[in-house]
């Protein structure tokens, strides 16, 4: 009855029209900066903070939560039909999505993941709304040890997430880890592999990354091809919607990543990036046919994509109960609270209710108005790719310069990107796959930060990552994994052996 209460109260502070209408601005901005390539929620949060000084702090809260949230919905446009991520979340998405963009389903891309982000949004809202004190509990139990455990576990789950082989998998992962070494040790304060190199003292920029393997490689391959390869589709109300197969293909997948992007975006440090690459490396260990991801498998876009939507919501429990933010967006959320005289922590929800309880409702409000702005805008979208690809070339390398010129105002980083590209198309070429690199850049310092941290306050004794039960537990779960792919690549190699004897004794 208190919950019911409580939610009543917040639609009633979520419902004034001032609320409404910054929540609307918020949504719209946050949809328009995910499809805008590289530009980002956080960039575009930074810009809004001066102008929340002069609303209420509800309403801008409010409006700076729907951009943030509202990227991540805006961000699979640019992945599915340009294979540009808009956000870094949404880079995954670009491994299936762009596939079936290719083959003719973009609408049924861009619906179906409308309606996932919308499933994972309410999923985390859910779990936001009736566990926050128990999941700021939990996260709290969670020390280095742990955050270092799960990380080793998404590490060993990022080999699978290639379409390739499982070695060219790990390879790529081994180089992301490379990569995520280069700029200033945080503990010596020294440089690394930054080569004398003033701008790579800060490291490699993750949007520059992103962009220049999927993006700029993307463009320099399909210079020639493009054209003759794209199938352009009619779009209807019925061409966008997806048919009985894939619409039961999506079920499970959507459930599995809202479920997995609840729980991770809850843990301070963890953020809807690293949630949606293990989503889609659960969907590819779970799926029967592991060959079709890659080539356009829906569930390789409907799980990532409900699983990061779910994720930005529960991000805001440690955010708002323990004051601990997640990542740079959550931070700048938390600087304009208390530019607001609010101070974030566990006496949040009792000292300001109608912040918390509005914010909360406004979470729903704002998702809603997010699916009303995108289905209708989906045949809009689509229409980009009847663009000739030599008109469309030079604007999408424009959009990309600017968006990594706009994170760090450098210009070191348009050189970056151009590397990174010609890097990223030199792997295609290779058939080396680029999310599992990615995956190892995010992964990799996050693991070294939590492993010496442990081993600090462990006073060197390794055995804290066995005394501990849940390290314990998610390392027994990595060996589990790694037997679980060593039993499949023997059992495949086997099968293909009997095969063959078979075929050759056929043939005698």
């Amino acid at each position: 009855m208190e919950l019911l209460n409580n939610l009543w109260f917040g639609l009633q502070v979520a419902a004034d029209p001032i609320n409404l209408l910054y929540c609307f601005l918020g949504v719209f901005l946050g949809t328009v900066v995910g499809v805008l390539p590289g530009i980002g929620a956080l960039a575009a949060i930074s810009l809004l903070l001066p102008l929340s000084y002069h609303i209420p702090p509800t309403a801008a809260i409010i409006m700076l939560a729907g951009v943030y949230y509202g990227a991540q919905y805006g961000g699979s446009t640019a992945s599915i039909l340009l294979n540009l991520p808009g956000t870094p979340s949404s880079a995954v998405t670009c491994i299936d999505g762009y596939p079936m963009a290719r083959n003719g389903k973009a609408g049924v891309a861009l619906f179906v993941t409308t309606i996932a982000s919308l499933a994972g949004a309410m999923s985390g809202l859910v779990l936001l709304t009736l566990f926050s004190p128990v999941i700021a509990e939990v996260g709290l139990k969670f020390g280095p040890a742990e955050f270092c455990s799960m990380m080793l576990l998404g590490l060993v789950a990022a080999s699978s997430v290639s379409s390739g082989s499982a070695p060219k998998g790990l390879a790529m992962m081994v180089f992301g880890l490379l990569l995520g070494m280069v700029g200033t040790d945080i503990n010596s304060g020294v440089a690394r592999f930054a080569f004398d190199v003033p701008e790579l003292t800060d490291g490699i920029n993750l949007v520059a990354l992103a962009m220049g393997l999927f993006g700029i490689a993307e463009v320099v391959r399909c210079i020639k091809s493009a054209d003759a390869n794209r199938k352009i589709e009619k779009i209807s109300l019925r061409s966008m919607a997806p048919s009985r197969e894939e619409f039961r293909a999506t079920v499970k997948p959507m459930a599995r990543g809202s479920a997995l992007g609840s729980a991770l975006g809850a843990l301070p440090g963890v953020g809807p990036s690293i949630a949606a690459f293990m989503a889609y490396a659960i969907e590819k260990k779970v799926a029967h046919d592991p060959s079709r991801f890659g080539k356009g498998a829906i569930e390789g876009i409907t799980a990532p994509e409900s699983a990061n939507n779910a994720a930005a919501q529960t991000a805001f429990v440690p955010s708002l109960s323990l004051g601990i933010p997640g990542d740079a967006v959550m931070a700048v959320m938390l600087g304009a609270l208390i530019i607001h005289g609010i101070q974030p922590g566990p006496m949040l929800i009792s000292e300001q209710p109608a912040l918390f309880w509005g914010l909360v409702v406004s979470f729903a409000i704002g998702n809603i108005m997010l699916v009303i702005l995108n289905l209708p805008t989906i045949g809009l979208w689509v229409a980009l790719l009847r663009i000739p690809f030599a008109w469309m070339y030079p604007a999408i390398l424009v959009f990309v310069a600017l968006g990594v010129y706009s994170v760090n105002n450098n210009g070191f980083d348009i050189y970056l990107v151009t590397a990174l590209g010609v890097m990223g198309y030199l792997l295609m070429v290779l058939r080396f796959e680029p999310a599992p690199l990615l995956l190892g850049y995010i992964l990799g310092p996050l693991m070294e930060e939590y492993l010496r941290r442990a081993m600090l306050i462990s006073r060197g004794d390794p055995m804290v990552f066995i005394e501990r039960p849940i390290s314990a537990t998610l390392l027994a779960m990595t060996a589990a994994l790694l037997l679980w792919a060593l039993w499949s690549t023997l059992r495949g190699n086997l099968r293909a052996r009997r095969q063959l004897a078979a075929l050759q004794a056929a043939a005698d």
